[in-house]
């Protein structure tokens, strides 16, 4: 299984360059032409088959009025896995449901970020641990079915990049014991304004290791579960956001200031 699956790994990937090769001709002469991810779609397949873990994949991005080569990354996912139904979420969604299933501590906190990755953050930990589900990434995807990947009585599958956990792909059930921890420290990271590591720290997978610890977590390993950056890179994700990606975010500019804040 596991050779078939680099096998797999492989071949997506080659075929990702070739989506990205034609890609940058495409958008030269069509500039202006995207493609609208939906925001709720059925599985495409229904399976008789249980699973402690909710058959959803949750996805959310600043639009989703997307490029070719992120739409053709959605339709892989939801071709790859066609028992899963498929929940989107844009930033101002994302404020709606914090908004309208948080409590206010939550919610304070999270009103207090500025950069989007941070609220993608935040926003997929707490509805991983509301609902349940699969999480990846908008330029993410899985190198094989998700249902031949979790097993029906895994309660939570994080991901292994080398040494640490990453969580651009994480599966669980709901009210995960190490996703309410995580969530905890973040919170805490907000309102103590610890933003000197970055969003990769204030909320991203540093959090999520500490949260782990020392912790025996359920595991796989990235290259033979979920991979990022095959079919699309930063230029086709943030098309219309140039400069849009966390990497570019200075630490001072993520929480609001107090004047803000007032406001």
């Amino acid at each position: 299984m596991s050779l078939a699956i680099v096998v797999s790994n492989r071949v997506i990937k080659l075929l990702g360059a070739v989506v990205k090769l034609i890609s940058y001709p495409f958008h030269f002469i069509f500039p202006n032409l995207r493609f609208t991810i939906p925001k709720q779609s059925d599985p495409l397949i229904k399976s008789s088959k249980s699973s402690k873990i909710p058959k959803i994949i949750w996805q959310t991005n600043y639009t989703n009025k997307v490029s070719l080569p992120v739409y053709i990354n959605y339709l892989f996912n939801r071709i790859i896995s066609p028992d899963h139904e498929y929940r989107y979420m844009g930033t101002e969604d994302r404020l709606e449901f914090i908004t309208a299933n948080a409590p206010t501590d939550m919610i304070h906190a999270y009103t207090q970020l500025t950069d989007g990755a941070s609220q993608a953050d935040f926003w997929r930990l707490f509805t991983l641990n509301l609902h349940g589900g699969v999480y990846m990434d908008i330029d993410a995807h899985t190198v094989w079915p998700i249902s031949k990947m979790i097993k029906e009585d895994d309660t939570e599958v994080f991901l292994l990049n080398k040494e640490h956990y990453t969580n651009y792909f994480i599966a669980t059930q709901k009210n995960n014991p190490v996703i309410e921890k995580t969530l905890e420290i973040i919170v805490d990271n907000i309102n103590k304004k610890k933003i000197d590591g970055g969003v990769y720290k204030l909320t991203g997978p540093s959090v999520l290791n500490d949260a782990i610890g020392d912790k025996k977590v359920n595991y796989r390993f990235y290259r033979l579960t979920c991979v990022q950056g095959s079919f699309t890179n930063e230029y086709f994700q943030y098309i219309d956001k140039p400069r849009g990606k966390w990497t570019h975010a200075k630490p001072e500019d993520l929480l609001k200031t107090n004047t803000q804040t007032a406001e």
